[in-house]
């Protein structure tokens, strides 16, 4: 196991081609959603793998373009 883990969860940036809405958010387990130039980024915690595999999920399910995920830092 990685030092790197945590019992809160890694924080995440998604980009998808396209424009989701902000009502959004909710369904994707609370990330923050913004869009620009054509490109939706979400931004927020998964618990874990599971939890991150099931975001990706529900972007395959609504046929969204998957450009990018990166695991980052949250600013504290």
């Amino acid at each position: 196991m990685s030092d790197e883990s945590n019992s809160s969860g890694q924080a995440y940036r998604i980009k998808v081609q396209g424009k989701l809405d902000k009502r959004w958010s909710d369904w994707f387990n609370g990330m923050s959603i913004t869009f620009e130039s054509g490109i939706t980024t979400l931004t927020g915690v998964a618990i874990d793998q599971a939890r991150l595999r099931g975001i990706l999920s529900k972007i395959w399910d609504l046929n969204l373009t998957l450009i990018s995920v990166t695991q980052i830092e949250l600013e504290k």
